[in-house]
């Protein structure tokens, strides 16, 4: 029985061309070469890091650690200072989603539903927040106005609700049927019940296409934190990564570190090391929530 099944299985199934045959491996072929031309730099940068000096002065390395040693890695990992900016930055990462995640789901359902008034006047105001901005130093005098400087807000507050995730939340919100309310409506349920029972029950894979996009900007964060963080002790992990490339790149810092002991390994593998410190972690991340980006991403954008 199971013959006859993959006979007819086969019978229907086209004919492959060698057209066909040479389409694929041409795919498979591109796919390839862009593939690993997107890998070669990380890959660079982790043989790079885990590479002996002489290796990498003399150009051997390529994406293979040539005369393996840990000294870059061990000199990111040994300082104290970025092991704290690597708390800071898991801090801004995990509070600062969380609370992107409410504001804009609270923004984005109302949004989504029909019968809110002035919802169009309401768009239309986040849309122009897409457009236009202030500048730098409004945004600046702001966020001290407020007495957020020098303190880790400062780093979560002014970009708590992106208009660009609204608008994707709000989307995949409309697509839940009205029935489906209706019918909870009937059963007593409220509108915050529905909220949290149904509607985000639903929407697991936008919320954690959302999710992913907000945590990769916090831990991606830089810009900000230059603006407005003085304390050494708060920056974050990409501030303090910067700041250890900056002194690496200076020649008399460089002695001077030389001299205390705290620096035994030369520039390019130090600056590896501290790429792939910074990376690993989103990259360790990200497999979990491939599936769900991938769905809510293009749910997001088909429906729009």
């Amino acid at each position: 029985m199971q013959a006859a099944a993959k006979g007819r299985a086969k019978r229907l199934s086209p004919k492959r061309t060698t057209g066909d045959i040479l389409f694929n491996i041409l795919n498979y072929s591109l796919i390839t070469l862009i593939t690993f031309t997107c890998l070669f730099p990380f890959l660079n940068a982790v043989a790079n890091a885990f590479s002996s000096n002489r290796a990498i002065q003399t150009g051997l390395v390529t994406i293979f650690p040539i005369e393996w040693q840990w000294d870059a890695m061990k000199t990111v990992l040994g300082d104290k200072q970025v092991i704290r900016s690597l708390g800071v930055t898991v801090y801004i990462t995990v509070i600062g989603t969380a609370l992107n995640m409410i504001f804009t789901i609270l923004t984005a359902y109302p949004l989504s539903r029909r019968d809110l008034k002035g919802r169009t006047l309401f768009m239309n105001y986040m849309i122009i927040t897409m457009l236009f901005g202030g500048g730098l130093i409004p945004f600046f005098l702001l966020v001290k106005a407020l007495g957020m400087l020098n303190t880790l807000w400062s780093l979560m507050i002014p970009g708590l609700i992106s208009a660009f995730n609204v608008i994707i939340m709000k989307t995949f919100f409309q697509g839940i049927p009205d029935e489906l309310r209706e019918a909870a409506i009937v059963d007593g349920c409220g509108n915050i019940r529905f909220l949290l029972r149904i509607v985000l029950p639903l929407s697991g894979a936008s919320m954690a296409t959302i999710g992913l996009f907000y945590a990769v900007g916090h831990w991606n964060s830089f810009f900000n934190a230059v603006l407005f963080i003085n304390n050494p002790d708060y920056y974050p992990l990409q501030v303090k990564l910067r700041n250890i490339l900056l002194l690496a790149q200076m020649d008399t810092s460089l002695e001077t570190l030389q001299q205390q002991n705290q620096l035994h390994v030369i520039e390019e593998s130090l600056k590896s090391a501290t790429v792939v410190f910074a990376t690993l972690p989103i990259l360790i991340v990200y497999p979990f929530l491939q599936k769900h980006f991938v769905k809510g991403a293009m749910l997001g954008s088909i429906k729009g």
